[in-house]
């Protein structure tokens, strides 16, 4: 299937479905958590397909590549507050296992992307 836009890409749909999964996990924080922990998680799971729509709306390979490095930064963030949030009880790992997978699968794909971007600038 062809790219036209950035919301052809598996890993902006998955970064979408992801936001939305932290944005309901985080639901069930206490209240005290609000500008703490679930303001941390909120930002960085919708910096993710942020990252990659703004680095696609460049134009610029080069732009393309390092936002994309940005997203996974975010991606990495993410996945260390769920880890903390499971050690400090906020929520289990059975909660936040499936999302860590998803995770993983995403971090794939952005260097897989980011490799394919490259090699067409050198």
């Amino acid at each position: 299937m062809p790219i036209h836009d950035y919301r052809d890409l598996e890993v902006w749909k998955r970064g979408r479905a992801m936001a939305k999964a932290i944005y309901l996990l985080t639901r069930q924080f206490p209240r005290e958590e609000l500008y703490g922990m679930t303001s941390q998680m909120r930002r960085a799971s919708t910096s993710i397909p942020a990252n990659i729509a703004e680095g696609w709306g460049r134009h610029y390979t080069a732009e393309f590549i390092q936002f994309l490095r940005t997203a996974n930064g975010s991606r990495t963030e993410l996945e260390t507050h769920l880890l903390l949030c499971m050690d400090v009880g906020l929520c289990t790992e059975d909660q936040i296992q499936p999302l860590l997978e998803e995770l993983t699968i995403m971090g794939k794909q952005m260097v897989s992307l980011q490799r394919s971007l490259s090699r067409r600038i050198t």
